[in-house]
């Protein structure tokens, strides 16, 4: 289970009380009652393509939607299980990412319910890395298994929903644009990376990672990273060798700061990234905002 030891489940009073409201729901779906269908999401980008391919067919509740809020640390409530009771498709990344989730799930039992789990429908999966969505070339596969559900819950409105997955695919096209132009420009850079959540973009664009993988993953899993590979990212950060720092803001440990501080004091240009979706945000405006924020940096150190 990925970073078994830093998530903490608070479900037993949720679990009991879905399980007991759940022995007394009868009658109409919520999709008989209003007319849409029940989204929920794991992560509020999930839940952002979802409206973006259901519109106003659907309804849509993220759980997780604040990007100060680690997700592997994410306590379960009541308001989340009775969100997944009433669902109609629940959309996880898992990979061991939201494992908080089946957990919710396994105690809201719904034969009719449709379950997507983005890690098994990804055709791109790094090893030890569940961070599918930053892959921008998943995002087609995982959009249309979104629209098949939706056309299977609402078939009548089925032509909608593949007009609004045309336009989601068409989409990505500047995204997939400026990873290549960074690629052709920067190919190479030598950049530093404090966990694995990158990689899905970095290996596209050409960077060469210098940070030992062990270091990464362990970060990404909330443990402490062999002393070896801490000493080497921090030599790299010294003596200038990584050109930029791409620091998740949502996994910070003494060790990763120290790491940003090091880069501030050398004039690396460090870049922010989140695992949640910045408030206000699409998913395409998120990730072209990091990607400006890439660009900027790499033509920074390049001078």
């Amino acid at each position: 289970m990925y970073r078994t030891n830093k998530v903490r489940f608070m479900l037993v009073s949720a679990l009991l009380f879905v399980t007991a409201l759940s022995a007394c729901i009868g009658g109409p779906t919520t999709s008989d009652v209003t007319g849409v269908v029940k989204v929920v999401a794991a992560e509020n980008f999930y839940g952002d393509i979802a409206r973006q391919l259901g519109g106003s067919h659907i309804s849509v509740t993220s759980i997780i939607s604040n990007p100060n809020v680690d997700p592997h640390e994410y306590e379960s409530n009541t308001q989340t299980a009775i969100a997944a009771s009433n669902a109609q498709l629940v959309i996880e990344n898992g990979l061991g990412y939201d494992a908080w989730m089946d957990k919710v799930l396994a105690g809201s039992p719904n034969a009719n319910r449709i379950v997507l789990t983005a890690g098994q429908i990804a055709n791109h999966m790094l090893p030890d890395n569940p961070h599918v969505w930053y892959g921008l070339d998943n995002m087609p596969a995982i959009a249309q298994a979104i629209t098949n559900a939706l056309k299977q819950l609402d078939s009548k409105d089925a032509a909608f929903f593949n007009g609004n997955l045309t336009t989601f695919v068409q989409s990505l096209t500047p995204l997939e644009q400026e990873i290549a132009a960074i690629k052709a420009k920067f190919t190479g850079t030598p950049v530093a990376l404090t966990e694995t959540i990158y990689l899905y973009q970095s290996m596209p664009e050409g960077l060469d990672v210098l940070t030992p993988f062990e270091f990464m993953k362990a970060i990404a899993e909330g443990n402490d990273p062999p002393a070896d590979t801490v000493a080497t990212v921090n030599n790299q950060i010294n003596n200038r060798q990584a050109k930029i720092l791409i620091y998740n803001e949502q996994t910070i440990t003494p060790i990763t700061t120290n790491l940003q501080n090091e880069a501030k004091q050398r004039s690396i240009p460090i870049v922010p990234v989140t695992e949640t979706m910045p408030s206000g945000k699409t998913y395409q405006m998120w990730m072209s905002d990091q990607l400006d924020a890439l660009q900027q940096a790499l033509q920074q150190a390049s001078k």
